[in-house]
């Protein structure tokens, strides 16, 4: 156990983020159900937007028209019984182009909602915003989404239930125009962490405030749902965060404080009808204790309406669930550390529901298509989870491994026991091997 522990300490620097969203939070995961190892995630980067599309330059969501309803936020956009859906980022958002294609493909198939950036890990706000903030620290110098009220207006008539992701701690334009509210380093000035990131400081009242102010607005735009991303502490060694100081902690611990501003939040934005939701890493659904990010499973699960995780087969260190390559067995990884999420919930009063993030990126091998992101879903919904939300950086999405409108033609082929093989064969599959004995989450 000494030795384990020694692991997780020494690994913390590689921690790299869900969801999302963004592209990866890191996802990672412990041993079996039972057992309280952390095996922790690859390194990765939490935020890589990619290459902006082409056609940024054309005609940008024309003809915003009115809105079909003057209502609330929460009663203009119904929830679908079961939210499926792509994460587009704010390049994408903007382009008259790529929202034509990303709108055929729910046109075409069981996708039905849209997680958009209104603010992503560069600090910049997508949408020409009213918010004073966001104009003093030079935060709407960089406008992606020129007619966001004619986005949403489009997206109502095609009845995709649109998502607002709105990224916290990681701002550099914040935390250069404002390096009061970074995370402060003990030799003074902000604290920088080895890959030369300055974090926004948590526990500071301003930064919540300022993030609210945009969903509160974005809210009263239309948005039926917001999605808090990096609503956490920054990860790094712990010869490295013991420089880091953070004032007006008011003796709160890192959980408190991430609870604190969730609970802040949600109180809100009630008032608009808007859903609260958070983006987490994938250890979290495994992890019995926090390691250093103030994310803690039963310490968030009861003050937002979803949690998720976002549970990246490739984020996982060989070893996670007992697997030596995680990235060649996506079936077994999603399905194992959704089991775990679920087991926690039913111990927590009021608990949230869970939407895990769900890779539709390649890194590593074998590289992912339809067969991997098939069974990721199929991981979901045998642990009894029904929703889900694609993430790639790019917002290239493939259609071949989502359910078209009318169901599949053929029957879905799916990586299962790093087999590719018939959907209706998994569990004749997953008979023949003793990878997850104890971990499954069970033939529902």
């Amino acid at each position: 156990m000494l030795r384990y522990l020694s692991l997780i300490f020494a690994t913390l620097a590689l921690f790299a983020c869900k969801a999302g969203p963004s592209t990866s939070e890191s996802s990672t995961a412990s041993g079996s159900e039972s057992s309280n190892v952390v095996i922790l995630p690859k390194p990765s980067t939490e935020e890589e937007v990619g290459n902006r599309p082409p056609n940024i330059g054309e005609e940008l969501l024309a003809n915003p028209g009115v809105h079909l309803t003057d209502e609330k936020s929460g009663e203009r956009f119904a929830r679908p019984a079961a939210v499926r859906g792509l994460y587009v980022n704010a390049w994408a958002a903007g382009s008259r182009t790529r929202m034509d294609a990303l709108i055929d493909v729910a046109r075409r198939t069981e996708i039905n909602a849209f997680v958009i950036d209104i603010k992503d890990a560069s600090g910049y706000v997508s949408h020409s915003t009213e918010v004073e903030f966001a104009h003093e620290v030079g935060a709407t110098e960089e406008i992606r989404i020129r007619d966001l009220s004619g986005l949403l207006t489009r997206l109502e008539q095609e009845q995709i239930y649109p998502i607002a992701r709105i990224v916290i701690v990681k701002d550099p334009i914040v935390a250069v125009s404002r390096p009061d509210l970074a995370v402060q380093d003990s030799a003074g000035g902000p604290w920088i962490d080895s890959k030369g990131i300055v974090w926004l400081n948590p526990y500071k009242r301003e930064v919540w405030d300022y993030h609210v102010g945009l969903a509160r607005e974005v809210a009263q735009m239309g948005f039926p749902e917001i999605q808090w991303d990096y609503v956490r502490f920054p990860d790094a060694p712990e010869e490295e965060r013991q420089r880091a100081v953070y004032p007006d902690s008011d003796e709160l611990t890192k959980t408190e404080a991430i609870r604190s501003f969730l609970s802040y939040s949600r109180a809100e934005l009630a008032s608009l009808g808007a859903r609260v939701t958070a983006d987490v890493f994938g250890l979290t659904t495994s992890a019995s204790r926090d390691v250093g990010i103030g994310q803690l499973w039963e310490s968030f699960i009861d003050v937002v309406d979803a949690a998720l995780p976002m549970v990246y087969p490739s984020h996982y260190w060989s070893g996670s669930f007992g697997i030596d390559t995680p990235n060649a067995y996506p079936y077994e990884i999603v399905n194992s550390a959704l089991a775990d999420a679920l087991r926690r919930s039913a111990q927590v009063e009021g608990a949230a529901s869970t939407i895990p993030w769900l890779q539709d990126f390649t890194l590593g091998d074998p590289p992912y298509g339809s067969p991997e992101v098939r069974a990721q879903i199929q991981a979901a919904h045998d642990a009894g989870i029904n929703e889900w939300i694609l993430w790639n950086p790019g917002s290239r999405y493939t259609e071949g491994a989502l359910e078209p409108i009318g169901g599949f033609g053929e029957e879905p082929v799916v990586r299962v026991g790093n087999t590719l093989i018939p959907v209706s064969l998994r569990w004749e599959l997953l008979d023949t091997t003793t990878l997850l004995p104890d971990t499954l989450g069970g033939r529902r």
